[in-house]
Formats: structure tokens, sequence, C-alpha cells
């Protein structure tokens, strides 16, 4: 039986692949594959593991005539049409749970260099502006006794909310469903996303894209943030609205914004490169070797676990 990679990823899940009897192909080039070269490289292939930036349409899923699996190496499955591919029946998996600790290390990260102003701290020491100590220099805020909103509370948010609340955070969270476990042990307050807009000094993002997500956050409801408001984002980049972010910034109107994703991913809206209070990331949410060994290794189980025993792990 045979796999196709749209990208190289972990040598131990491709020996993991290989040591249970499957061939294994992986596109070379370590950039996003032409669509072109993907769908002749898949028309005989049983699994096919891509990459979060690799759209598996209508169209890709047609040209293969035999595949059985697409075991995304991602959390997010929205660059694949999941209704098609099961009309087709074709099982598709994720990789969940595994990047949850990477994803919220990052999100506190962003919180705590935006909150110090790290980067505009060593932007003034590179341009050699660090003359000598003053009691008002690049002030920033603590994150004890300020209020953390989480929209999402699903796994990464729960473990974003742990993190701020052990530096002594009030945690308030805007999700579909209660979450039990974070109000039991963070003592965390469900409320309407307007409210928590208008209440919290730092905001975090870990919410899926779709169409209800789209622009969540957008000129309506920014203009609810506080002064002091930081706004932090390692989910994905279309739940803002970043032209509206940017004006805001640019104006004030909130003290920082910390970004791993973009709506048009990887081009970044101009306006916010040219911004002091902010910090980019190129999407490194789960960019830890623990965390991109197991998503590896996750995918590889499902493909196996699937074509040999009919038993997927982590079906979508």
């Amino acid at each position: 039986m045979k796999v196709y990679i749209t990208r190289k990823i972990q040598s131990k899940a491709i020996k993991y692949l290989r040591d249970n009897g499957l061939t294994v192909s992986v596109y070379k080039e370590d950039k996003p594959i032409p669509k072109s070269v993907l769908i002749k490289n898949i028309k005989n292939i049983d699994a096919l593991i891509p990459l979060l930036t690799d759209k598996i349409d209508e169209e890709i899923i047609d040209s293969m005539t035999k595949c059985k699996i697409i075991a995304n190496f991602a959390v997010g499955y929205e660059n694949i049409d999941v209704d098609y591919a099961k009309r087709k029946n074709i099982i598709v998996t994720n990789t969940p749970d595994v990047l949850t600790d990477s994803t919220a290390d990052l999100a506190m990260t962003l919180a705590l260099a935006c909150s110090r102003r790290l980067f505009e701290s060593r932007k003034l020491i590179d341009d050699g502006k660090f003359k000598h100590w003053k009691p008002n220099l690049l002030l920033g805020y603590e994150i004890k006794d300020k209020i953390f909103g989480i929209i999402g509370a699903g796994r990464i948010g729960e473990a974003t909310a742990k993190r701020a609340y052990a530096f002594g955070a009030k945690i308030f969270y805007h999700s579909r469903s209660v979450n039990n476990k974070m109000e039991k042990d963070l003592n965390a307050k469900k409320v309407s996303l307007n409210k928590l807009l208008n209440i919290s000094d730092f905001i975090s993002l870990h919410i899926p894209s779709n169409e209800k997500t789209f622009h969540l956050l957008n000129k309506d409801n920014l203009k609810l943030l506080k002064r002091n408001a930081v706004i932090i984002n390692t989910a994905r980049g279309d739940i803002i609205d970043e032209v509206e972010l940017a004006k805001i910034l640019k104006k004030g109107k909130i003290f920082s914004v910390g970004l791993d994703v973009y709506e048009n991913e990887p081009k970044i809206h101009p306006e916010l490169l040219k911004l002091n209070k902010i910090v980019l990331m190129p999407h490194i949410g789960s960019a830890t070797v623990e965390a991109r060994t197991a998503m590896a290794m996750l995918a590889a189980k499902n493909v196996v676990n699937f074509l040999h025993w009919g038993k997927p792990i982590t079906p979508v």
C-alpha cells in the first residue's frame, strides 16, 4: 500500500510507516506542493498525509482512485472538503491534543512579550538609543490581577487559561458550551462575547476558522476594548478583521497585539507591519520538537491503524 506525504515530516513517522509495510513517497520541496504536482502523484495512493497549507478539494479527491484515508498533519481541517471526502468513502483524521501545550505556551509568550514590550525594548537597544535607566522607560503591564479573557474554551483555550491563572490572572471565557473544569479549577466565569471584550485586559483566541467565526472580532465589537487591552491570536487569522485591528492599534485605542496567524497567510496586512506595539510570529504555535514529532506520529498511526485494521485513531 502506498502513502503520499505533501512535505517532509519528522523521520520517525516516515520510518514508522515503512516499518509497517507501507511504501512512502514525499514531496521534496520545503514549500506548498503545486496542485498539478499533487494530482500527478496521488492517483494510485492508498493514503494521503497533507499539511494545513494544502487545499484538498473535490478535484484533488476525485484524482485519487484508491485513497482510503486523508490523515491531516494539523488539528484544524478546514483545508479539506470533509463532506465530499465522506461521500467518496474516504476517512479524514487530524492531530488533536498533541500540540495543546506548545500552542498554549506560545499564547502566553505573546501575552508577556506584548505586555512587557519585549520587541520594542530590543529595538531600542539595536538602534543604540538605550542610554540609561529611566523611571518611565517602556512601561508595560503585569498579568497578575488582570482579567484574562479566553475565546474558545477547548483544549488549547483551557491550557492557556491555566497558565494565565498561574500568573495570578482572573479568568473569564466565551465559548459555545460551559467548561466545568475551568470553572471549578480556575474559578473561570462564562460571559457573552461583548462583555468579555469590554472587561478583559488580555484576550486570547482559541477557536476554529469557519463561516460563524469569520471576522468574529470586527469593526463593531473591537471598539469595546479597553485602552490597555492586549489581543493574542494563535488560532486562525481570519477570526480578526485585520484592517480594523490595524486601525485601532494605530490610533492607540488598545495597548498591543500578538499574532501568530494571519487572514491571508503568509501575507501580512502592510499596516500591521508598520506598527510598534505588535509582536508578529511566523505561525509557530506547534513548532516544538515534541509537538511536531507527536503530530507526525499521530498522522502516521492513523494511516497504519486504518489501512491495516480499519480503525482510525482520531477521525474528524
